[in-house]
């Protein structure tokens, strides 16, 4: 098993960001809204948004974070997006590899 981690900027909102784009096999990842965005951060596949999207509450919200365990599967770790509702906020990451 490795890990991975790593902080995706959506410099453009409305604009589906992939945050790794690799094929290894995620075990288990957390995603989690970085302290100084401005607003909603959402995570999907390649047509995430904000009405297509889990939505992370701001920095410090009680709903800032999502964490997704496929174990005893996986998934592709190029299957990740980010989206946000404000230009230049950020979604950190975490991951378990296969």
């Amino acid at each position: 098993m490795r890990t991975d981690h790593g902080i995706t900027d959506v410099s453009s909102a409305g604009t589906a960001v992939q945050i790794k784009n690799t094929k290894d096999r995620v075990l288990w990842i957390k995603f989690s809204a970085p302290s100084g965005n401005s607003g909603v951060t959402y995570v999907g596949e390649s047509d995430v948004s904000s009405s297509n999207g889990y939505p992370l509450g701001a920095a410090g919200d009680v709903d800032a974070q999502l964490e997704l365990d496929f174990r005893p599967g996986s998934v592709s770790a190029d299957t990740f997006y980010v989206d946000a509702a404000s230009s230049g906020d950020d979604v950190g990451w975490v991951m378990i590899l296969q």
